[in-house]
């Protein structure tokens, strides 16, 4: 599944990264605690956190995730979209709680990578 695809089915703001919707995902992993993501997500696959701070960006880089998703309509100030834009990841903001964010990409056949 595309970034783009992902970013229509959640009606998700993009907030870094247009360029780089056409990048294919395989898996989701849903956390905010980031030991969690660093203990289990797999690589290149796509963060969904209700977490808004710079250690998220930093996380997802370890793990070369390639876009993280802000639910719940947490906007992640400046300082959290500059890191990205140096990473070079996509930051959406979705409006859905993280429960319904998750069934959404799951029902459209996005799996979990543990």
């Amino acid at each position: 599944m595309t970034i783009k695809e992902i970013q229509k089915l959640l009606d998700a703001d993009i907030l870094f990264g247009e360029e780089l919707l056409d990048l294919d995902t395989t898996f989701a992993f849903s956390a905010d605690m980031m030991s969690d993501v660093l203990a289990f997500a797999e690589q290149c696959s796509v963060l969904i956190t209700g977490l808004c701070n710079p250690q998220v960006v930093r996380t997802a880089e370890m793990l070369d995730i390639a876009c993280v998703i802000f639910v719940h309509g947490k906007m992640p100030d400046e300082h959290i979209v500059a890191l990205a834009q140096g990473k070079g990841m996509v930051i959406l903001s979705t409006g859905h709680f993280m429960f319904t964010t998750c069934g959404i990409l799951y029902e459209h056949g996005l799996r979990g990578g543990v």
